[in-house]
């Protein structure tokens, strides 16, 4: 009964980890909308500018160049926050599988993870509500801009957490083989630093910390970029390897 038990729970791990992987294979998903939102939306090339008067961001949305790109870039962008969901819970069960006395780090991780998305698809809704009724008073439209990029912009707080979060996490995990090595700490530390000028896009127009300034733009958007592309390899290295030695552990029954 108990080999049963046993080869049960083995083959209950191997398809959790399966599941895992296809989990895992959204980042690839994720990065490509990134990239495709971030060259269809024409107002992110170049970045619109916080200065424009109430009726230049209204021509910019009756333009009729401009209406199918931010139409069709913000469904597309739409996408960009639900493949964040997978990748977000991946890490949690990463966290999950590390060496702590408590599963608080994980219960933030979570928490973290509700409102990055959210708050992007609440930005993205903005936008596409700017350039649904084009023909709606300039003011409104300025408006429903603003609320779209500095939402967008001023996200960074709950990406933040989760890079803190995951730090820390890594930090106390003190078993022999880690999940993750010490070096995604810290690499999710600068991704924190790098993001940070962006929570302050509220108190300029102009400048840096502007929501189309150097920091809170450019900065803050490769570094969203770069951290996928990172945290797929980590996250892969650490599925992977789990699903290698899952399968190995039968062959080691037999041995022993």
């Amino acid at each position: 009964m108990s080999d049963v038990g046993e080869s049960t729970k083995d083959q209950g791990t191997v398809r959790r980890v399966d599941g895992e992987v296809i989990l895992l294979w959204t980042l690839p998903a994720a990065l490509l909308i990134w990239i495709a939102a971030f060259l269809l939306f024409p107002g992110f090339n170049p970045p619109m500018s916080p200065s424009m008067t109430a009726e230049q961001v209204a021509a910019f949305y009756r333009d009729p160049a401009h209406i199918p790109q931010i139409r069709s870039s913000m469904i597309v962008f739409n996408w960009f926050g639900v493949c964040l969901v997978p990748i977000l819970a991946l890490i949690v069960l990463q966290i999950r599988r590390m060496a702590h006395r408590t599963s608080i780090f994980s219960y933030a991780m979570l928490g973290c993870a509700a409102g990055g998305p959210t708050l992007f698809l609440v930005a993205n809704v903005c936008w596409l509500l700017a350039a649904f009724r084009p023909e709606r008073s300039p003011g409104l439209t300025q408006l429903l801009n603003d609320l779209g990029w500095v939402t967008f912009t001023i996200v960074v707080p709950f990406l933040i957490g989760q890079c803190v979060i995951l730090a820390l996490a890594i930090f106390f995990d003190d078993q022999p083989r880690p999940i993750f090595g010490r070096w995604v700490a810290y690499f999710n530390l600068l991704v924190g630093a790098a993001l940070a000028p962006a929570a302050f896009v509220g108190v300029s127009l102009t400048g840096p910390l502007a929501w189309d300034g150097f920091l809170s733009f450019w900065v803050k958007n490769i570094a969203i970029a770069v951290w996928i592309v990172v945290m797929g390899v980590a996250l892969g290295q650490a599925v992977y390897r789990e699903r290698a030695e899952n399968r190995a552990r039968p062959d080691e029954l037999v041995t022993a």
